[in-house]
Protein backbone atom coordinates (compact mmCIF):
# COMPACT_ATOMS: atom_id res chain seq x y z
CA UNK A 1 0.00 0.00 0.00
CA UNK A 2 1.44 3.58 -0.83
CA UNK A 3 2.00 5.37 1.85
CA UNK A 4 -0.20 8.26 0.50
CA UNK A 5 -3.14 6.26 -0.26
CA UNK A 6 -6.49 6.77 1.21
CA UNK A 7 -6.69 4.96 4.65
CA UNK A 8 -2.90 4.30 4.73
CA UNK A 9 -0.82 5.25 7.68
CA UNK A 10 0.67 8.46 6.37
CA UNK A 11 2.72 8.81 9.71
CA UNK A 12 4.52 5.81 9.40
CA UNK A 13 4.79 5.82 5.56
CA UNK A 14 5.91 9.39 4.97
CA UNK A 15 9.18 9.02 3.27
CA UNK A 16 10.00 12.64 4.44
CA UNK A 17 10.34 11.39 7.79
CA UNK A 18 8.03 13.76 9.24
CA UNK A 19 4.75 13.82 10.62
CA UNK A 20 1.48 15.93 10.81
CA UNK A 21 2.50 19.84 11.06
CA UNK A 22 1.19 21.36 14.13
CA UNK A 23 -0.14 19.64 17.28
CA UNK A 24 -3.29 18.56 15.91
CA UNK A 25 -3.63 14.60 14.97
CA UNK A 26 -6.03 14.83 11.90
CA UNK A 27 -5.41 13.35 8.77
CA UNK A 28 -4.45 16.67 7.05
CA UNK A 29 -0.72 16.51 5.24
CA UNK A 30 1.51 18.76 5.02
CA UNK A 31 4.46 19.54 2.39
CA UNK A 32 7.73 17.94 2.84
CA UNK A 33 10.40 19.25 4.89
CA UNK A 34 13.54 20.60 3.16
CA UNK A 35 15.42 21.52 5.68
CA UNK A 36 15.22 17.83 7.36
CA UNK A 37 16.31 16.71 3.84
CA UNK A 38 19.20 18.49 3.47
CA UNK A 39 20.43 17.73 7.14
CA UNK A 40 19.83 13.89 6.22
CA UNK A 41 22.03 14.73 2.86
CA UNK A 42 24.73 16.00 5.33
CA UNK A 43 24.92 14.05 7.68
CA UNK A 44 25.20 10.67 4.86
CA UNK A 45 28.21 12.70 3.43
CA UNK A 46 29.69 13.21 6.69
CA UNK A 47 29.41 9.53 7.58
CA UNK A 48 30.99 8.83 4.32
CA UNK A 49 34.56 10.63 5.08
CA UNK A 50 34.43 9.45 8.72
CA UNK A 51 32.82 12.27 10.41
CA UNK A 52 29.73 11.45 12.45
CA UNK A 53 27.58 13.07 14.35
CA UNK A 54 28.13 12.62 18.14
CA UNK A 55 25.46 12.10 20.19
CA UNK A 56 22.01 11.10 18.95
CA UNK A 57 19.15 13.17 18.41
CA UNK A 58 17.96 14.88 14.99
CA UNK A 59 21.82 16.27 14.84
CA UNK A 60 20.61 20.43 16.05
CA UNK A 61 21.39 19.64 19.87
CA UNK A 62 25.43 21.12 20.08
CA UNK A 63 27.80 22.67 17.19
CA UNK A 64 29.64 19.34 15.69
CA UNK A 65 27.34 18.34 13.23
CA UNK A 66 27.64 21.60 11.57
CA UNK A 67 31.28 21.85 12.00
CA UNK A 68 31.59 17.98 11.00
CA UNK A 69 29.27 18.74 7.56
CA UNK A 70 31.17 21.94 6.64
CA UNK A 71 34.87 20.28 6.56
CA UNK A 72 32.92 17.37 4.57
CA UNK A 73 31.94 20.17 1.61
CA UNK A 74 35.54 21.90 2.10
CA UNK A 75 37.31 18.10 1.15
CA UNK A 76 34.50 17.71 -1.60
CA UNK A 77 35.71 21.08 -3.18
CA UNK A 78 39.10 20.15 -2.24
CA UNK A 79 39.69 17.10 -4.35
CA UNK A 80 37.55 18.31 -7.14
CA UNK A 81 40.36 21.64 -7.71
CA UNK A 82 43.19 18.96 -7.47
CA UNK A 83 41.38 16.47 -9.84
CA UNK A 84 41.10 19.88 -11.93
CA UNK A 85 44.76 20.42 -11.27
CA UNK A 86 45.99 17.16 -12.20
CA UNK A 87 44.57 16.90 -15.56
CA UNK A 88 45.76 20.49 -16.06
CA UNK A 89 49.09 19.84 -14.98
CA UNK A 90 50.17 16.40 -16.39
CA UNK A 91 50.53 17.06 -20.40
CA UNK A 92 52.21 14.45 -22.95
CA UNK A 93 54.57 16.01 -25.59
CA UNK A 94 54.95 14.18 -28.89
CA UNK A 95 57.50 13.23 -30.56
CA UNK A 96 57.53 16.25 -33.45
CA UNK A 97 56.85 18.52 -30.43
CA UNK A 98 58.86 20.36 -27.87
CA UNK A 99 57.72 22.16 -24.59
CA UNK A 100 59.17 25.27 -22.91
CA UNK A 101 58.65 26.16 -19.16
CA UNK A 102 58.53 29.16 -17.57
CA UNK A 103 58.44 29.22 -13.93
CA UNK A 104 57.39 32.67 -12.24
CA UNK A 105 58.02 34.18 -15.74
CA UNK A 106 61.73 33.12 -16.30
CA UNK A 107 62.89 30.34 -18.35
CA UNK A 108 63.36 26.51 -16.84
CA UNK A 109 63.42 24.17 -19.18
CA UNK A 110 62.85 22.87 -22.81
CA UNK A 111 60.98 19.30 -22.49
CA UNK A 112 60.68 16.74 -25.09
CA UNK A 113 58.66 13.83 -26.07
CA UNK A 114 56.88 11.53 -23.11
CA UNK A 115 54.94 12.08 -20.18
CA UNK A 116 55.50 15.58 -18.00
CA UNK A 117 53.88 17.61 -15.93
CA UNK A 118 54.18 20.95 -14.43
CA UNK A 119 53.30 23.20 -11.51
CA UNK A 120 50.49 25.99 -12.93
CA UNK A 121 50.11 28.41 -11.61
CA UNK A 122 53.52 29.07 -10.37
CA UNK A 123 54.72 27.71 -14.17
CA UNK A 124 53.57 28.34 -17.76
CA UNK A 125 54.05 26.01 -20.53
CA UNK A 126 54.22 26.76 -24.71
CA UNK A 127 54.57 23.69 -26.80
CA UNK A 128 54.68 23.84 -30.11
CA UNK A 129 55.67 21.58 -32.98
CA UNK A 130 58.91 22.06 -34.26
CA UNK A 131 59.29 19.60 -37.72
CA UNK A 132 56.35 20.81 -39.60
CA UNK A 133 56.72 23.15 -41.88
CA UNK A 134 54.31 26.07 -41.82
CA UNK A 135 53.18 28.36 -44.58
CA UNK A 136 52.77 32.11 -45.35
CA UNK A 137 51.15 33.69 -47.89
CA UNK A 138 51.28 37.24 -49.28
CA UNK A 139 50.43 39.45 -52.34
CA UNK A 140 52.12 42.47 -52.47
CA UNK A 141 52.67 45.49 -54.94
CA UNK A 142 56.07 46.36 -55.93
CA UNK A 143 58.22 49.33 -57.13
CA UNK A 144 60.53 47.51 -59.09
CA UNK A 145 64.07 49.20 -60.70
CA UNK A 146 62.45 50.18 -63.78
CA UNK A 147 59.79 51.90 -62.43
CA UNK A 148 56.85 49.73 -62.90
CA UNK A 149 54.57 48.06 -60.58
CA UNK A 150 54.29 44.36 -60.29
CA UNK A 151 51.98 42.15 -58.38
CA UNK A 152 54.26 39.56 -56.73
CA UNK A 153 52.44 36.70 -55.02
CA UNK A 154 54.54 34.64 -52.44
CA UNK A 155 54.73 32.00 -50.34
CA UNK A 156 57.01 31.39 -47.36
CA UNK A 157 57.49 27.91 -46.00
CA UNK A 158 59.37 27.98 -42.47
CA UNK A 159 59.92 26.18 -39.38
CA UNK A 160 60.53 26.89 -35.82
CA UNK A 161 64.59 25.56 -35.24
CA UNK A 162 64.34 26.96 -31.95
CA UNK A 163 61.38 27.00 -29.23
CA UNK A 164 63.33 29.33 -26.81
CA UNK A 165 64.21 31.78 -29.05
CA UNK A 166 60.82 31.62 -30.75
CA UNK A 167 58.64 32.19 -26.91
CA UNK A 168 61.09 34.56 -25.19
CA UNK A 169 62.74 37.02 -28.03
CA UNK A 170 59.81 37.77 -29.66
CA UNK A 171 56.31 39.03 -28.76
CA UNK A 172 54.50 37.75 -32.16
CA UNK A 173 57.17 35.92 -34.21
CA UNK A 174 54.74 35.35 -36.91
CA UNK A 175 53.97 39.02 -37.29
CA UNK A 176 57.90 39.84 -37.15
CA UNK A 177 57.74 37.03 -40.21
CA UNK A 178 55.41 38.90 -41.85
CA UNK A 179 57.07 42.42 -41.78
CA UNK A 180 60.42 41.05 -42.27
CA UNK A 181 59.26 39.05 -46.12
CA UNK A 182 57.78 42.63 -47.08
CA UNK A 183 61.16 44.20 -46.25
CA UNK A 184 62.78 41.32 -47.93
CA UNK A 185 60.51 41.26 -51.35
CA UNK A 186 60.77 45.01 -51.27
CA UNK A 187 64.61 45.37 -51.14
CA UNK A 188 65.28 42.59 -54.04
CA UNK A 189 61.95 43.69 -56.40
CA UNK A 190 63.03 47.20 -55.94
CA UNK A 191 66.59 45.91 -57.42
CA UNK A 192 65.67 43.68 -60.77
CA UNK A 193 63.28 44.92 -63.56
CA UNK A 194 59.97 44.34 -64.42
CA UNK A 195 61.03 41.61 -67.18
CA UNK A 196 62.79 39.45 -64.87
CA UNK A 197 60.26 39.66 -62.22
CA UNK A 198 57.98 38.46 -64.70
CA UNK A 199 59.52 36.10 -66.35
CA UNK A 200 63.22 34.25 -66.00
CA UNK A 201 64.10 36.55 -62.80
CA UNK A 202 61.71 34.82 -60.81
CA UNK A 203 63.83 32.03 -59.36
CA UNK A 204 66.83 34.10 -58.40
CA UNK A 205 64.66 36.32 -56.76
CA UNK A 206 63.54 33.55 -54.67
CA UNK A 207 66.89 32.46 -53.45
CA UNK A 208 67.58 36.21 -53.15
CA UNK A 209 64.54 37.40 -50.77
CA UNK A 210 65.24 33.74 -48.64
CA UNK A 211 68.76 34.37 -47.86
CA UNK A 212 67.70 38.08 -46.72
CA UNK A 213 64.85 36.80 -44.81
CA UNK A 214 66.61 34.58 -43.00
CA UNK A 215 69.34 37.16 -42.18
CA UNK A 216 66.47 39.64 -40.64
CA UNK A 217 64.75 37.04 -38.76
CA UNK A 218 67.82 35.75 -37.29
CA UNK A 219 68.98 39.21 -35.93
CA UNK A 220 65.83 39.17 -34.73
CA UNK A 221 66.13 36.32 -32.83
CA UNK A 222 62.79 34.81 -33.86
CA UNK A 223 64.41 31.22 -33.75
CA UNK A 224 62.42 30.78 -37.09
CA UNK A 225 64.23 28.75 -40.16
CA UNK A 226 62.89 29.77 -43.77
CA UNK A 227 63.56 26.07 -45.56
CA UNK A 228 61.54 28.00 -48.96
CA UNK A 229 60.37 31.09 -50.46
CA UNK A 230 57.89 30.60 -53.86
CA UNK A 231 57.29 33.55 -56.19
CA UNK A 232 54.10 32.76 -58.49
CA UNK A 233 54.12 34.32 -61.57
CA UNK A 234 53.89 37.99 -60.94
CA UNK A 235 51.83 40.04 -62.48
CA UNK A 236 50.71 43.86 -63.29
CA UNK A 237 47.79 45.45 -61.50
CA UNK A 238 44.40 45.24 -62.85
CA UNK A 239 44.27 49.17 -63.92
CA UNK A 240 47.21 48.56 -66.54
CA UNK A 241 46.42 44.67 -66.82
CA UNK A 242 45.23 45.88 -70.58
CA UNK A 243 48.59 47.82 -71.11
CA UNK A 244 50.71 45.12 -69.42
CA UNK A 245 48.90 41.97 -71.56
CA UNK A 246 49.95 44.29 -74.76
CA UNK A 247 53.73 44.56 -74.00
CA UNK A 248 53.64 40.77 -73.07
CA UNK A 249 52.16 40.07 -76.82
CA UNK A 250 54.76 42.28 -78.16
CA UNK A 251 57.37 40.58 -76.52
CA UNK A 252 55.99 37.43 -77.33
CA UNK A 253 55.97 38.39 -81.04
CA UNK A 254 59.46 39.93 -80.87
CA UNK A 255 60.63 36.49 -79.26
CA UNK A 256 58.99 34.37 -82.68
CA UNK A 257 60.50 36.53 -84.90
CA UNK A 258 63.93 36.03 -83.23
CA UNK A 259 63.07 32.50 -83.07
CA UNK A 260 62.10 32.44 -86.86
CA UNK A 261 65.37 34.58 -87.95
CA UNK A 262 67.12 32.07 -86.32
CA UNK A 263 65.74 29.10 -87.97
CA UNK A 264 66.61 30.67 -91.30
CA UNK A 265 70.07 31.69 -90.59
CA UNK A 266 70.74 27.96 -88.97
CA UNK A 267 69.16 26.87 -92.58
CA UNK A 268 71.21 29.56 -94.75
CA UNK A 269 74.33 29.12 -93.03
CA UNK A 270 75.26 25.71 -93.06
CA UNK A 271 74.17 25.65 -97.08
CA UNK A 272 76.57 28.23 -97.41
CA UNK A 273 79.29 26.78 -95.35
CA UNK A 274 78.85 23.97 -97.71
CA UNK A 275 79.23 25.83 -101.13
CA UNK A 276 82.14 27.50 -99.41
CA UNK A 277 83.63 24.58 -99.06
CA UNK A 278 82.89 23.02 -102.53
CA UNK A 279 84.59 26.41 -103.91
CA UNK A 280 87.37 25.34 -101.72
CA UNK A 281 87.39 21.73 -102.98
CA UNK A 282 86.96 22.63 -106.76
CA UNK A 283 90.01 25.52 -106.16
CA UNK A 284 92.28 22.47 -104.89
CA UNK A 285 91.06 20.23 -107.59
CA UNK A 286 92.08 22.72 -109.88
CA UNK A 287 95.32 24.24 -108.36
CA UNK A 288 96.51 20.31 -108.35
CA UNK A 289 95.32 19.47 -112.07
CA UNK A 290 97.38 22.73 -113.09
CA UNK A 291 100.16 21.92 -110.47
CA UNK A 292 100.20 18.46 -112.55
CA UNK A 293 100.14 19.39 -115.71
CA UNK A 294 102.94 21.85 -115.35
CA UNK A 295 104.61 19.11 -113.98
CA UNK A 296 103.58 16.39 -117.19
CA UNK A 297 104.37 19.25 -119.60
CA UNK A 298 107.80 19.90 -117.72
CA UNK A 299 108.60 16.56 -117.86
CA UNK A 300 107.88 16.54 -121.66
CA UNK A 301 109.54 19.06 -122.50
CA UNK A 302 113.05 17.96 -120.86
CA UNK A 303 112.50 14.58 -122.92
CA UNK A 304 111.91 16.10 -126.25
CA UNK A 305 114.73 18.24 -125.29
CA UNK A 306 116.77 15.07 -125.30
CA UNK A 307 114.99 13.68 -128.40
CA UNK A 308 115.77 17.07 -130.47
CA UNK A 309 119.87 16.71 -129.40
CA UNK A 310 119.51 13.45 -130.83
CA UNK A 311 117.92 14.30 -133.73
CA UNK A 312 116.87 17.58 -134.18
CA UNK A 313 115.62 17.76 -137.91
CA UNK A 314 112.92 15.03 -136.58
CA UNK A 315 112.28 16.49 -133.55
CA UNK A 316 111.10 20.17 -135.42
CA UNK A 317 109.73 18.59 -138.30
CA UNK A 318 107.55 16.99 -135.49
CA UNK A 319 106.63 19.88 -133.36
CA UNK A 320 105.80 21.95 -136.57
CA UNK A 321 103.33 18.89 -137.49
CA UNK A 322 101.91 18.98 -134.04
CA UNK A 323 101.17 22.50 -134.13
CA UNK A 324 99.66 22.51 -137.64
CA UNK A 325 97.08 19.88 -136.44
CA UNK A 326 96.08 21.76 -133.06
CA UNK A 327 95.78 24.95 -134.66
CA UNK A 328 93.56 23.47 -137.63
CA UNK A 329 91.90 21.15 -135.35
CA UNK A 330 89.95 24.18 -133.39
CA UNK A 331 88.75 25.24 -137.12
CA UNK A 332 85.98 24.40 -139.31
CA UNK A 333 87.62 25.51 -141.90
CA UNK A 334 89.65 22.82 -144.60
CA UNK A 335 92.82 23.58 -147.21
CA UNK A 336 93.65 21.89 -149.42
CA UNK A 337 96.39 22.08 -151.53
CA UNK A 338 98.33 20.95 -154.42
CA UNK A 339 102.17 18.66 -154.44
CA UNK A 340 103.30 21.83 -155.82
CA UNK A 341 102.08 24.22 -153.56
CA UNK A 342 99.79 25.96 -155.98
CA UNK A 343 96.22 25.72 -156.61
CA UNK A 344 94.85 26.22 -152.76
CA UNK A 345 91.51 25.73 -152.48
CA UNK A 346 89.42 26.76 -149.34
CA UNK A 347 86.46 24.31 -148.60
CA UNK A 348 83.71 25.70 -146.02
CA UNK A 349 81.27 22.73 -145.53
CA UNK A 350 78.68 25.01 -144.45
CA UNK A 351 75.69 22.51 -143.94
CA UNK A 352 77.65 19.69 -141.91
CA UNK A 353 78.99 23.06 -139.57
CA UNK A 354 75.56 24.20 -139.18
CA UNK A 355 74.52 20.54 -138.26
CA UNK A 356 77.26 19.83 -135.75
CA UNK A 357 77.35 23.35 -134.37
CA UNK A 358 73.65 23.10 -132.98
CA UNK A 359 73.99 19.81 -131.51
CA UNK A 360 77.60 19.51 -130.26
CA UNK A 361 78.53 23.49 -128.90
CA UNK A 362 78.84 22.89 -125.99
CA UNK A 363 80.86 19.65 -126.03
CA UNK A 364 83.80 20.87 -124.26
CA UNK A 365 86.18 18.42 -126.31
CA UNK A 366 85.51 19.64 -129.34
CA UNK A 367 83.88 16.94 -131.46
CA UNK A 368 84.05 16.62 -135.07
CA UNK A 369 81.64 18.71 -136.85
CA UNK A 370 82.08 16.89 -140.39
CA UNK A 371 84.24 13.84 -141.72
CA UNK A 372 85.71 14.59 -144.42
CA UNK A 373 89.61 13.04 -145.56
CA UNK A 374 91.95 15.51 -146.82
CA UNK A 375 95.33 14.85 -148.28
CA UNK A 376 98.30 17.93 -146.89
CA UNK A 377 100.77 17.78 -149.79
CA UNK A 378 103.31 19.76 -147.95
CA UNK A 379 106.27 20.77 -150.17
CA UNK A 380 109.58 21.05 -149.33
CA UNK A 381 110.36 23.08 -145.70
CA UNK A 382 112.82 25.09 -144.44
CA UNK A 383 115.45 22.19 -144.04
CA UNK A 384 114.99 20.98 -148.10
CA UNK A 385 113.22 18.17 -146.89
CA UNK A 386 110.96 16.56 -149.72
CA UNK A 387 107.35 16.95 -149.13
CA UNK A 388 105.36 13.92 -147.79
CA UNK A 389 101.64 13.03 -146.99
CA UNK A 390 101.10 14.40 -144.04
CA UNK A 391 98.10 12.56 -142.33
CA UNK A 392 94.13 11.93 -143.34
CA UNK A 393 92.35 13.87 -140.37
CA UNK A 394 89.09 14.45 -139.55
CA UNK A 395 88.31 19.06 -139.77
CA UNK A 396 86.19 20.75 -137.09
Amino acid sequence: MAWNEPGGNSNNQDPWGGGRRGGGGGDQKGPPDLDEAFRKLQDSLNGLFGNRKRGGGSGRDGNGGQSGGGYGLFAIIAGLLLVVWLYNAIYIVDAQEQAVILRFGEYHDTVGDGLNIYFPPIDRKFQENVTAERTYSTTSQMLTEDENIVEVPLTVQYKISDLKSYVLNVDQPEVSLRHATESALRHVAGSTTMDQVITQGREQMSGEIRERLQSFLDTYGTGISVTQVNIQRATAPAEVKDAFDDVIRAREDEQREKNQAESYANGVIPEARGQAQRIIEDATGYRDEVIARATGEAQRFSQLLTEYRRAPEVTRERLYIETLQEVLGNTSKVLVTGKDGQNNLLYLPLDKMIQNSSGNSASASGSSSFSSPAVLDAGRNASGTDSRDLRTREAR
